[in-house]
């Protein structure tokens, strides 16, 4: 078999997927970076403020390498704390590409965390998330089965598609107003977040039938993070340098399951890390990372090695990730009496 007819039984699938995805309401899960630590707000929104001067992040994600363009997701967010409101603020952007760009979803949110202390060193922060989504399919990127010819495939001679019986569909995009919540509870040795998407449950499929009842409405995702600090060294402003992070994080959206746990260390300005993916019926993938962390600026890369069924015809997942805090905005530098240095 040569690679143009490996590239379009590829395709086929895809649009058995998508098949799948609209026509049997079928949901996939919402995009979960491998270094959520390195995009927190973007896991739970009560994290936005976590820190008191603006902290930015970008991160892109490259997800099953072998098949073209599988899954290419980017997204940049910002956050704050806000002192005399006792609140932090955030906004994330994310787009996300599907199969060559034959779906993208494009993301814009704001945030707002409220603070609230109960106890010495116990705090519980309070987030919430909404924002305008879309979705858009790019019809022309489809090829259907009528199209394909036994012996040269899909395409003529000039290399272009030949034609099909489908009817194109009048609507090919669809927006939505989402919303989420969120909550933190944190101490100097430990934290444990809960988080909501969609509590709105918006519909955001373009496919819609209201006649056969067919339709695609965002199901809730849960997800519980938590994890600890362990602290082997402090700088001489009593800073961690030195410290283990294990964490873990769970999610929960329509019957699929996700867990990811491991470890973080971090030495002076060098980290690194390795966490375990998995979907609770099997082992998905082995997570390596590791960065620098210099004053105000991280850099950070992982990559997945897929352990499932796909096994090496995945070629496995990359992820860059970049966090920019400007320090030096900081009026007062204010001490953080938290389990955090992961996020920072």
């Amino acid at each position: 078999m040569g690679r143009a007819t490996r590239q379009l039984f590829v395709k086929i699938a895809f649009f058995k997927m998508l098949c799948i995805c609209y026509f049997n309401n079928i949901q996939a899960q919402d995009i979960i970076f491998s270094q959520y630590y390195n995009s927190p707000v973007h896991i739970n929104p009560a994290f936005a403020g976590i820190v008191s001067y603006p902290n930015f992040t970008a991160n892109h994600r490259s997800q099953w390498l072998s098949i073209n363009k599988a899954y290419t997701t980017y997204a940049v967010t910002y956050d704050q704390h806000f002192k005399k409101m006792n609140s932090g603020l955030g906004f994330v952007a994310l787009t996300d590409s599907q199969g060559n760009g034959s779906i993208k979803t494009t993301k814009f949110s704001g945030i707002y965390s409220y603070n609230v202390k109960f106890r010495r060193d116990y705090q519980i922060r309070f987030g919430l998330e909404a924002g305008f989504s879309q979705n858009r399919l790019d019809w022309d990127k489809l090829i259907f089965f009528d199209q394909i010819d036994i012996e040269v495939g899909p395409f003529d001679s000039a290399g272009l598609p030949f034609p099909s019986t489908e009817i194109r569909p009048d609507n090919l995009s669809a927006g939505y107003f989402d919303v989420g919540i969120g909550m933190l509870l944190y101490t100097p040795d430990f934290y444990v977040g809960f988080n909501i998407d969609h509590v709105n449950s918006p519909q955001n499929g373009y496919l819609t039938e209201t006649n056969t009842g067919i339709g695609s409405n965002l199901p809730l995702l849960f997800s519980l993070n938590a994890g600890t600090q362990i602290v082997l060294a402090t700088d001489n402003k009593r800073n961690p340098s030195t410290f283990i992070s294990p964490n873990v994080i769970f999610a929960l959206q329509s019957g699929f399951k996700q867990i990811n746990f491991g470890a973080y260390l971090q030495k002076d300005i060098l980290f690194g890390g390795a966490w375990l993916r998995h979907t609770i019926k099997n082992i998905d993938a082995l997570i390596f990372s590791a960065g620098v962390n210099l004053d105000g600026i991280k850099i950070s890369y992982s990559f997945d090695l897929t352990l499932s069924s796909l096994g090496n015809r995945s070629g496995g997942s990359h992820e860059l990730g970049i966090t920019i805090g400007l320090k030096k905005l900081e009026k007062k530098e204010s001490k953080m009496n938290d389990c955090f240095s992961l996020f920072r």
